[in-house]
């Protein structure tokens, strides 16, 4: 009897120490569920915190990314750099809007100290006003852009060389980012005009009579009767002509001079020593819907002509259609050859020839031919055609036959 008292009286201590215990658990249990659950809702705010600020950011971005030059540009520049500059490295990651990306302010294309926006006043009475698309490139821009300019310079001391872009989403880019302000087309006419230019030459550097060359004569066209002369040059490859067999001597001089170039960086003596080696040229431009898309079929006429077998001639749009890139990497493997070599056929290795050309995403020029299978070798090479001096000697030729006139 004694002995079972004993037992039911720790029987009962043990119950009571282990209600007490359980106790504790439980609200030891709440209290750390509660304290997660305050560091969760902290770190949820901080990311919301840091998706806004990025957003915000963004749209700042994308307000700047227009084709429309107002009178809110300058401040708007100015403004989304400052917003850029305030990110944490963490929330520039997260910069993602229509047109936005983190590579908009931080990607580094150079330095853009080394470029000279020509927008001086003093012009005098003769002008040269250089017109391009533009590139946000900076060492592109200073190398293919500023090249050719430079070039005319030295030729015609006795002018004035201006540059104007016609594409302000690039003016505006430069402008924000590098703090560089670049005309664009009203604005260099407008200078030209208040600084008494009576004599003007408009050189564009487009490759073609396209999409870009019309509004640049539209442009043009308004400010006639304000100079006693104006006159307009012709892009790189002259008169599109009315079909694909059409070609001349600016194309026929194009084809030498970019393929000279594109054999010599690969280390070859000749095109024909790469021939025997199994290395294809590929050049790859733009593309339009423009009826001058005829220019990119008359080039790979003129390969043909001048007996560039292994010379191919593509574009990022696929305009015409047998200059897209599935085409391309078929006439290409068609004709035997196992090794090729990518190079833009543009004025300037700006954000197609970094990107849709050479690029590691799967979609670029680059990517496909590997993937394809059919090579063994695909390598780049990243050159404007700007910053070959046969090239820049063509401009000036260019221009010399409006002078001259």
């Amino acid at each position: 009897m004694k002995k079972r008292v004993v037992a039911l009286l720790m029987a009962a201590l043990m119950g009571t120490l282990c209600m007490t215990g359980c106790g504790n658990s439980k609200e030891t249990m709440v209290e750390s569920s509660v304290e997660a659950g305050e560091e969760k809702t902290q770190t949820e705010t901080e990311e919301d915190a840091d998706q806004k600020a990025a957003d915000e950011v963004a749209a700042m971005i994308d307000a700047i990314y227009v084709q429309q030059r107002t009178d809110e540009t300058d401040k708007q520049c100015a403004d989304a750099k400052a917003a850029w500059d305030a990110l944490t490295d963490a929330q520039k990651e997260l910069v993602e809007g229509e047109n936005a990306d983190p590579d908009y302010f931080g990607r580094d294309t150079g330095d853009a100290s080394k470029d000279d926006p020509r927008n001086q006043d003093e012009i005098g009475e003769n002008e040269i006003l250089v017109v391009s698309f533009g590139t946000s490139f900076n060492d592109s821009r200073v190398a293919d852009i500023k090249g050719i300019e430079d070039a005319l310079q030295e030729a015609y001391p006795d002018w004035s060389v201006r540059r104007a872009f016609t594409a302000q989403i690039i003016i505006n880019h430069v402008q924000a980012r590098d703090g560089e302000y670049i005309d664009n087309m009203d604005q260099a006419l407008d200078r030209a005009v208040t600084n008494g230019v009576k004599n003007l030459v408009i050189q564009p550097t487009h490759l073609m009579h396209g999409a870009e060359y019309d509004e640049l004569m539209e442009a043009v066209e308004a400010y006639q009767d304000q100079f006693e002369t104006v006159k307009v040059a012709e892009p790189l490859l002259g008169e599109v002509g009315t079909d694909a067999t059409v070609i001349n001597a600016d194309k026929a001089f194009v084809a030498e001079a970019i393929t000279t170039e594109a054999v010599k960086d690969a280390g070859y003596d000749s095109l024909d020593a790469a021939k025997e080696d199994g290395v294809a040229f590929v050049f790859m431009g733009h593309g339009t819907s423009h009826t001058a898309k005829v220019s990119y079929s008359q080039m790979q006429t003129q390969m043909g002509e001048l007996g560039y077998d292994n010379v191919f001639i593509g574009t990022v749009e696929g305009e015409p259609e047998e200059t897209a890139c599935e085409a391309v990497i078929d006439a290409v493997a068609q004709a035997g050859y196992t090794k090729v070599i990518l190079r833009p056929l543009m004025v300037v290795a700006g954000d197609h020839a970094n990107n849709d050309m050479a690029g590691d995403d799967e979609d670029s020029w680059k990517s496909m031919f590997t993937a394809s299978g059919k090579f063994d070798s695909v390598d780049t090479q990243i050159i404007g055609l700007g910053s070959i001096d046969a090239i820049q000697q063509l401009y000036v030729a260019h221009t010399k036959n409006v002078i001259n006139e």
